[in-house]
């Protein structure tokens, strides 16, 4: 038997992996049916109903108004100040508008495939990026706590292909499950909204649009689970691995914010790892500096930064080649005792 398909079967017969993969799915279907319930399909009948409240609205403001005026009108007529109260002429000046009362402001929520399911395929990414994570970190973290991994040696004593062949296994397995649960949950939200929503203006542009979202959810949920393998593997421990990711957020996310605050340092928010995944999921971020906001005819025009997926992705590639690279290094290097 191949070492490849050991590895994979050890893998799938992890208790971690399975109480995991068991979490995912629940999560997933989860967030699935609750959001199913929240959507609702927008009928003809619906629609009138709040078309007839949006012109109710309006004609009970023109009402409101009108009465307005003419109590400031008779207030005027005694003599009072009304300009205080009922502002100048009377709020003549501002009378109700039928565009003031949109329809659209009174139907109920409808979701909308193409507009908002490039959203969902984010929080898809980033359910199995943290499966993967914690997989990977655990699958590796474990052979070395146990002495499992200087098992393994002896019968196949080649360091760097026993290793490479357990980042082989997980990667594969993070891939197949990526791709399966990534089908399904496209066919759910795809059935929510020909059921209980809109499924309109669904080209081939955007179905292009969608499953280039696709790839890059399953590029970084394979990063995610590589480097957690990698950070287990050079700490010789699953805690390490997290022990490390709450390090790197805390690091990012509070202790550069706060630097680069105290220092007014432009667009701070470029050195924080979130900015990356965003602008990687949404293909860009822009960044705002109102320090420097300059008004032209009374608006705020502030200095922008964008940052790119390619940007991204470099600084992501970038992260995986060190944290795999050290790994191989040191398991080479170090003594396996």
């Amino acid at each position: 038997m191949s070492l490849f398909v050991t590895e994979l079967r050890r893998l799938g017969k992890r208790r971690v992996t399975r109480l995991m993969l068991v979490l995912l799915v629940v999560g997933l279907a989860t967030v699935a049916t609750a959001f199913s319930f929240s959507s609702e399909k927008l009928s003809p009948a619906t629609v009138a109903a709040a078309e007839a409240k949006a012109n109710n609205n309006y004609q009970n403001s023109v009402k409101e108004w009108q009465r307005s005026v003419s109590e400031c009108e008779a207030a005027a007529a005694r003599g009072e100040n009304t300009e205080e109260r009922y502002g100048p002429n009377c709020g003549k000046d501002y009378q109700p508008q039928p565009d003031m009362f949109e329809a659209n402001w009174y139907l109920p929520y409808q979701f909308d495939f193409r507009a908002e399911f490039p959203m969902f395929i984010a929080v898809f990414a980033a359910s199995v990026a943290l499966f993967g994570f914690i997989v990977g970190a655990s699958f590796v973290g474990a052979e070395w706590n146990t002495g499992g991994m200087m098992n393994l040696l002896l019968w196949r004593p080649k360091r760097l292909t026993v290793l490479g062949t357990k980042l082989a296994a997980l990667l594969t397995t993070v891939l197949g499950l990526t791709v399966v649960l990534g089908a399904l949950w496209t066919a759910a939200f795809w059935l929510i909204a020909s059921q209980r929503g809109s499924t309109a203006k669904m080209t081939a542009g955007v179905w292009r649009s969608i499953g280039l979202d696709g790839l890059r959810a399953l590029a970084m949920t394979l990063l995610v689970a590589a480097i957690g393998f990698a950070l287990a593997s050079l700490g010789r421990h699953t805690a390490m691995a997290l022990g490390a990711a709450v390090g790197i957020f805390a690091v990012s996310e509070i202790g550069i914010r706060i630097a680069v605050a105290v220092l007014g340092v432009q667009f701070g928010d470029r050195y924080v790892l979130s900015t990356y995944a965003q602008s990687w999921f949404l293909k860009q971020a822009e960044l705002f500096d109102y320090d420097t906001c300059q008004f032209s005819q009374g608006a705020c025009e502030p200095a922008t930064y964008m940052v790119t997926w390619q940007q991204s992705a470099v600084v992501f590639g970038v992260a995986l080649v060190g944290a795999v690279a050290a790994a191989f290094w040191t398991m080479r290097r170090r003594d396996i005792s």
